[in-house]
Formats: C-alpha cells, sequence, structure tokens
C-alpha cells in the first residue's frame, strides 16, 4: 500500500476512533481499494463496519436503493448516483458516515458522454453528502490510484467540518497501535 493512503487512513482513524461514530465504504470501480485502504491502520474494527463492492447496476438498485430512473436516464457514472450510493450505504451497512465510488476506470467502457476517467467520489453522513468529479484518463491503474487518494482526502475535509468541535480542539483519544 502506498505511504501516503496509510498517512490519510491514519487521519481518518484519528477522527473516528473513541467517537463511537463508525464508517463504511460501497465502490464501483474502485472495487475496494478505499476500503483496503482504511483497513491498513490497525484499530480499524473499532470505526469501520464494511463495504460493498457495487459494481454492477443491479447491485446499486436492489441493495443499495439508487434509482433505477437516475440511472437510466443519467447511468450510473453520475453525481446523483453517487449521492444515493452513500445515503444506501448508510442504511444498509448502519453506518455515520460512508465513502462512495462510480465511474469509468478504462481502459474501455467510455463514451462521449462519459469518457474513460471520469469518476464520480462522494461521502457524507445521513445529513450531508458532498461529491466530487475526476475527468482525467491516465490509464486504468493510476485512474483508480488517484480515485482512492482523492476520496480519502475528501472524506479527511468532511470531516474537518462535521464532526463534534472536540474533537478539533485536540481532545482526540490516543489510539493503540495493535490490533
Amino acid at each position: 500500500m502506498e505511504f501516503e493512503k496509510k498517512i490519510l487512513s491514519r487521519e481518518i482513524q484519528q477522527f473516528l476512533y473513541g467517537a463511537g461514530m463508525t464508517l463504511g465504504t460501497v465502490e464501483s470501480c474502485t472495487g475496494g481499494r478505499i476500503a483496503e485502504s482504511i483497513i491498513a491502520v490497525p484499530g480499524a474494527s473499532a470505526y469501520f463496519k464494511g463495504g460493498i463492492i457495487a459494481y454492477t447496476n443491479d447491485v446499486k438498485e436492489n441493495l443499495l436503493g439508487v434509482s433505477h430512473d437516475v440511472i437510466e436516464e443519467k447511468s450510473a457514472v453520475c453525481e446523483e448516483v453517487a449521492k444515493e450510493m452513500v445515503q444506501g450505504a448508510i442504511k444498509t451497512l448502519g453506518v455515520d458516515f460512508a465513502i462512495a465510488s462510480t465511474g469509468t476506470a478504462g481502459p474501455g467502457g467510455g463514451t462521449a458522454e462519459i469518457p474513460v476517467g471520469t469518476i464520480w467520489l462522494a461521502c457524507g453522513n445521513a445529513e450531508k453528502t458532498v461529491t466530487c468529479k475526476l475527468t482525467e484518463d491516465y490509464g486504468r491503474d493510476i485512474n483508480l490510484a488517484i480515485a482512492t487518494t482523492k476520496a480519502l482526502q475528501m472524506f479527511i475535509g468532511f470531516l474537518k467540518e462535521e464532526m463534534p468541535k472536540e474533537k478539533e480542539e485536540g481532545k482526540a483519544p490516543v489510539i493503540p497501535v495493535t490490533e
């Protein structure tokens, strides 16, 4: 695992560990890479409940409750689907926060409207979801690495804005390094 992703995962842990708050992931194009990054840090089982690989539209619709109409109208690679994936993961996994990805990593699968490299990321809680759209194509492996790192960074930004103030004031608990 890349060193940068471990640092980001450790920062996520600083927010969630001991706060009694939980996280889940729901990934399409990243296929579990976000979850893998999160669990690379010892102690993640205290706040990470699990992840769903929602690679097909059937799984997005039937397990997560993503709107069939939205997928039909806009495709699975759109902001609305990413947001609905977050909300579906929160409900399905019973977590406080979720991170989602949906996109076309390549090398094939792109269209004129949604070219390869288009990836929508989302994260949030039951009240608020934020999104980010990636649009550059650097090849499948790099596209997925960038999406994973950006998803972790976006979630940290979300936590900085949304976590209770006492966590921001340096009162976060000391985290053991063994699991």
